[in-house]
């Protein structure tokens, strides 16, 4: 019987065959593909012809057609759809991908043969993009350790192997930390939640199997829970919960990973002859040094630490109104703090809620692509990897863009977070693909779904990283959409939550589940003018998270990583009831694969530029000015890494930004 995942996909807009395709498929057709791959790279290594472009780069973008298809079907469903044997293959394909790709950066004739081209490029008349990926192709291999010998060269072999190992353990304790942990509710535990919140426990006890609500450490759980529940104690039960993923002790346990994969990044680096892993890692992105990163985090750290420093006095004198004697808690911050958001603006979640429709929500992203790029949307019905799932074809004057697919719910098989990956990407060689783009959420299943203001920020965001990958015209895959500067990468989507901000989008989408009737004006007001409201907490987790981050890679690696991290924390004099957005247990940015390792800085970098960027709409008077919009298609979302992120930004704004704009966004400047 043929492998379905081998074949040539006969279905609407070739997308892999999901009701077709079987767990036990996933090892034969990785063997196969690996082996297709591996022959591949042999005959362009072992070509007589003298190397040029066409034979050399180009022969190595086109290779390894079936391994792409097989690793974008495995990869998703294992991370969106994860099960035991899931889990299993994961564990086994790791080392073996780590191999097969250090194979193919050791291989000394085929590097020979890429520097050849290099070293003639002068002369071989090369288009801008052909001359990019070229220069990224050369950097790519010296970087993975190309120009390594001997004894050097096999143990890079080998810590690529065991990081490999590593980042999946990492995930995968995670992931079984979060399906394990439940917290199980009686009715006189369900005081001042609200009914959405009693639905969504109740809805997670049935998946539990439990008779009654639970809570679960789904974020779209227990951060409401943490919002609205008066029962301090399980409160504080639950946050201590949600803070000790990946550091329970036993097999799921990450402290000791973590400190290994610091010493392997380390390691790697000291190779390449670099001081330090941050020093390699940022060598390549717009930052360039630990410095430069460290400069922007402490330009925001300071403002944010005092805003939250007040903010938090006047939380703490509400608790004690409340007679809760000492100081304020980490799990009683949000508590307090959406009752002041109650008091101050008039404004609560569960009054909110009902407004924000996950449908609705998805419609609104579609309406502002539509006005802004000329996207249409159009349902469609196709097999998918999971009956949560959704799809749309886009199109612009009638003509195929993309396949766009949504799986928006929380649910025990799938890892927490959200993302946006692409399962195939928008190229022009060696044949002509439209991209397959998938957003992946975690948010309470309801009927209808319901968003908080926070989560529909993050479909937005989301949904900007699937238009850089949609809009995507570029030749060559290997930089096409997503493919650019980690610290640019965030630009697309945290600008484009800035359109749900935009009064007329709301006042026409944020309509209420029951009667239909829109966002009174009042309400949407309060909306926005509360939506730097609470900022100093949301800056000082994420930025003391950056900076643990860039401390663990900027120097030698720390034998006690989470020593370490207080140590940071002291140093930052970091207040008591706020915790880390992701401590170092839990820190799957930067643990489960090098992605954002050293590069967890890149949001607020990113924000730098698209607080700026939305400013030019503005200045030009139209959230949706057509002459913006087009500049920011042409020079951003349509170029991939065909350019210096750099140098694309200032094609958009004329100059880069400072970090005013930021501050300004974040209602901390002075």
């Amino acid at each position: 019987m043929t492998n379905p995942l081998l074949t040539n996909w006969q279905t609407d807009f070739q997308i892999a065959p999901f009701d077709r395709i079987a767990d036990a498929d996933f090892a034969p057709a990785l063997e196969a593909a690996l082996a297709s791959h591996r022959a591949e790279i042999e005959a362009i290594a072992g070509s007589q012809e003298a190397p040029d472009f066409a034979n050399t780069i180009e022969a190595l973008e086109a290779a390894g057609g079936d391994l792409d298809k097989v690793l974008s079907v495995f990869f998703t469903v294992a991370g969106a759809d994860s099960n035991p044997a899931r889990e299993d293959l994961q564990r086994a394909f790791s080392p073996k991908l780590a191999a097969h790709f250090s194979e193919i950066t050791s291989n000394k004739a085929l590097f020979a043969l890429v520097d050849a081209v290099w070293e003639a490029r002068d002369e071989l008349e090369l288009s801008e993009e052909q001359a990019r990926v070229l220069m990224l192709t050369r950097r790519g291999f010296v970087r993975a350790g190309a120009a390594l010998d001997g004894a050097a060269d096999a143990r890079m072999k080998e810590i690529k192997s065991r990081l490999a190992s590593l980042g999946t353990a990492f995930t995968q304790n995670l992931l079984a930390d979060e399906r394990s942990w439940f917290m199980e509710l009686g009715e006189e535990d369900l005081e001042g939640l609200p009914s959405f919140v009693v639905d969504t426990a109740r809805a997670a006890g049935a998946e539990k199997g439990r008779d009654g609500p639970v809570v679960t450490l789904s974020r779209s759980l227990i951060v409401p829970f943490l919002q609205f529940s008066t029962r301090r104690d399980l409160r504080a039960q639950a946050y201590k919960a949600w803070c000790a993923r990946g550091a329970n002790g036993g097999e799921s346990d990450n402290r000791a990973i973590a400190a290994e994969i610091l010493a392997l990044r380390h390691e790697r680096a000291q190779l390449l002859g670099y001081e330090s892993f941050a020093d390699y890692k940022l060598e390549t992105e717009m930052a360039r040094t630990p410095d430069a990163v460290r400069d922007l985090l402490m330009a925001v750290w300071e403002p944010a630490r005092a805003r939250a420093q007040a903010d938090g006095q006047v939380l703490e004198a509400m608790m004690q109104q409340d007679g809760v004697n000492g100081p304020l808690e980490a799990w009683d911050w949000r508590y307090y703090a959406e009752k002041r958001r109650k008091a101050e603006h008039d404004l609560d979640e569960a009054t909110l809620k009902p407004y924000l429709q996950l449908d609705r929500m998805i419609e609104a992203a579609f309406a502002c692509a539509n006005r802004l790029f000329g996207l249409e949307f159009r349902a469609l019905d196709i097999p998918l990897y999971h009956p949560d799932c959704r799809a749309w074809e886009v199109t612009r004057k009638g003509a195929h863009v993309a396949v766009f697919i949504g799986d928006y719910f929380a649910r025990g098989s799938k890892r927490s977070g959200a993302w946006c990956s692409a399962m195939r990407a928008q190229a022009r060689f060696p044949d002509v693909q439209s991209p397959v783009v998938i957003n992946v959420c975690n948010f309470a299943k309801g009927d209808p779904a319901l968003l908080s203001y926070d989560d529909a920020r993050t479909l937005f965001h989301e949904f900007g990283h699937a238009l850089h990958q949609m809009l995507s015209n570029v030749t060559y895959e290997s930089i096409s959409g997503t493919s650019v500067a980690r610290d640019f990468v965030e630009l697309p989507s945290q600008l484009y939550e800035h359109w749900l901000e935009v009064p007329e989008v709301l006042s026409e989408f944020a309509t209420h589940a029951e009667t239909g009737a829109p966002m009174p004006q009042d309400m949407l007001a309060k909306v926005l003018n509360a939506a730097t409201f609470d900022m100093g907490f949301q800056t000082v987790e994420y930025v003391a998270s950056a900076l643990v981050d860039l401390d663990f890679h900027d120097g030698a690696p720390p034998t006690d990583p989470m020593a370490a991290q207080a140590a940071t924390l002291e140093r930052l004099d970091m207040p008591q009831a706020i915790g880390m957005r992701h401590a170092t247990p839990h820190f799957a940015h930067v643990f489960s694969g090098d992605g954002y390792s050293a590069g967890y800085y890149s949001y607020m970098w990113s924000e730098v530029m698209d607080a700026d960027a939305f400013a030019a709409f503005e200045e030009a008077g139209d959230a949706f000015d057509p002459e913006r919009a087009r500049a920011l298609e042409e020079n951003i979302l349509s170029t991939g890494g065909s350019r210096e992120a750099d140098q694309l930004y200032v094609a958009f704004r004329g100059r880069l930004p400072g970090v005013e704009a930021l501050l300004k966004g974040r209602g901390l400047a002075a």
